[in-house]
């Protein structure tokens, strides 16, 4: 995060759901969750200048496929603050779009985070935020995080533990509303509450990969592609868990080390070149 004549650029971590467990839904349609949630240094930069109206530009290599308008989440968080101040707004979309990886709730949280300084303003009260899109009140922080209920819980865990990570996205947008349409039980179990120190790195993997993510069955349907992903993932050298995050399509996985994520990283890229594919960490704090 860094200030230069003015502007403020702030960070927006891709966010990894390490478990999804749906847990039930409300009258009111909206599921209930259970999620173990950490972000990585990988993400897109919200950029926040001094201006005598609210602009929004956007590029970076997904920029194509976003438009500035007033449904974008971007000009909605910069609206909740419920004011008419001026900002020149830039969005440098690095992360694919409609990927499970949380995106546009971590735009939206990145930029309340820069207007709030760029205002010298508080941030929106917790009702507010949560109204921009379930994920985004998780998105307000790096920390590893337990995110329960419609995304209105959640219990900060401290820092996520070093892992190298890789992402694999077969470069396919998927309908969230799809794959929760797709459910076949709404009503599971809970994560387990034994969760070792996640600085136990390897008691704690070993506990990642006995839960789940309930939308990867329903999301693999609606996108075959994901099984390839996953069984390429899970065949490279020095893989220790690969999953599903969000409802997809992108999936991470944990490597022993940076050298076989790294080798992973490049077998992946010469089988499977359409494939959108990152090497990265957890986020800082």
């Amino acid at each position: 995060m860094t200030t230069t004549k003015g502007a403020i650029c702030e960070p927006a971590p891709a966010k990894v759901n390490l478990t999804l467990h749906v847990t039930g839904r409300r009258a009111d349609g909206y599921h209930l969750l259970d999620s173990l949630v950490m972000f990585t240094a990988l993400g897109d930069v919200v950029t926040v200048a001094p201006a005598d109206h609210l602009t929004l530009t956007i590029d970076g290599p997904f920029s194509a496929d976003l438009i500035a308008g007033d449904n974008n989440l971007v000009e909605r968080a910069a609206r909740s603050f419920g004011v008419i101040n001026g900002a020149a707004i830039t969005l440098t979309k690095n992360l694919p779009i409609a990927s499970g990886i949380g995106g546009g709730s971590a735009d939206a949280a990145a930029t309340l985070r820069a207007l709030s300084r760029l205002w010298g303003m508080p941030i929106p009260d917790a009702a507010t935020i949560l109204k921009l899109g379930a994920d985004v009140p998780v998105c307000m922080t790096s920390e590893l995080s337990r995110m329960r209920g419609i995304g209105d819980r959640i219990d900060t865990l401290g820092p996520a533990p070093k892992h190298n990570i890789l992402l694999v996205n077969p470069n396919v947008a998927v309908s969230t509303a799809q794959v929760f349409g797709g459910l076949a039980n709404r009503l599971n179990a809970p994560m387990a509450d034994d969760m070792p120190d996640p600085f136990e790195t390897g008691h704690w993997t070993k506990w990642l990969a006995c839960q789940r993510n309930d939308l990867e069955t329903p999301a693999r349907v609606a996108v075959p592609a994901i099984d390839d992903v996953l069984g390429s993932l899970r065949a490279q050298n020095g893989c220790a868990l690969a999953r599903m995050s969000g409802s997809g399509a992108t999936c991470f996985a944990f490597f022993e080390n940076a050298n076989t994520r790294n080798a992973a990283a490049a077998a992946l890229r010469r089988s499977h070149p359409s494939w959108w594919i990152a090497e990265t960490e957890e986020a800082p704090i």
